[in-house]
C-alpha cells in the first residue's frame, strides 16, 4: 500500500469545506495538512493538522490491518517514545483508523507554519528513545512528569511551547 497521505488530505479538505465551515473554533490562518506520513510495523503513522485539531493518525497497512474501536473504547499503541492512547476515527471514506488528540483546538496557532513545526516535532519525537535522565531532567526542571504520574492535571499548567512538546512524548 502506497503512502496514505495525500488520501488522508483530500478527505480532511473536504470536511473543512464542508461539515465544518461556519464551526466557531476554527483557525482560519491554518489549512488541512498529512505530515511526516512513513510505514511503521506494516501500518501507517503521521500526523494530521486542520483547522481545528492536530491529531496523530495510525492508518492500517496491506498486511497489518486495525481493528475498529467502538465509541469511547481505546487501544494503546507503545512507540519508541513510549505507550500512547488512540481511539477509533469513524469516518467512512477512510475505513478504519485509530487517532491519538494532541492539540484541539488549534487556536494558539498564529501561521500554519507554526502548526506544522509543532506536528513535524511530534511526528519525529515518537520514533525518540526516551531515557530515565530525559525524565528525570523533566521532573527537576518543571514537575511535569511528577504531575502526570501523580495524577494531577497537566492542562490546568500554563505550559511554554517546549513544555508541550516534552510532555505528550514521556510515555505513560
Amino acid at each position: 500500500m502506497s503512502n496514505p497521505a495525500t488520501r488522508l488530505q483530500a478527505i480532511f479538505e473536504n470536511i473543512a469545506a464542508t461539515r465544518m465551515i461556519g464551526v466557531p473554533i476554527l483557525n482560519p490562518a491554518i489549512h488541512v495538512e498529512a505530515v511526516g506520513f512513513h510505514e511503521w510495523e506494516g501500518r501507517w503513522i503521521g500526523v494530521l493538522v486542520t483547522p481545528w485539531m492536530i491529531n496523530l493518525v495510525l492508518m492500517p497497512g496491506v498486511e497489518a490491518p486495525l481493528e475498529p474501536l467502538l465509541q469511547g473504547e481505546n487501544k494503546t499503541w507503545r512507540f519508541p517514545s513510549g505507550a500512547y492512547e488512540f481511539m477509533g476515527l469513524n469516518e467512512p471514506e477512510l475505513g478504519t483508523c485509530h487517532i491519538c488528540p494532541l492539540i484541539s483546538p488549534v487556536a494558539e496557532f498564529a501561521t500554519h507554519d507554526d502548526a506544522l513545526a509543532v506536528a513535524r516535532e511530534v511526528a519525529e519525537s515518537l520514533f525518540r528513545q526516551t531515557t530515565s535522565d530525559q525524565i528525570r531532567d523533566v521532573e527537576l526542571t518543571d514537575g511535569l512528569e511528577e504531575a502526570r504520574l501523580k495524577g494531577e492535571s497537566l492542562m490546568k499548567r500554563d505550559l511554554s511551547r517546549r513544555d508541550f512538546l516534552r510532555m505528550p512524548f514521556l510515555g505513560r
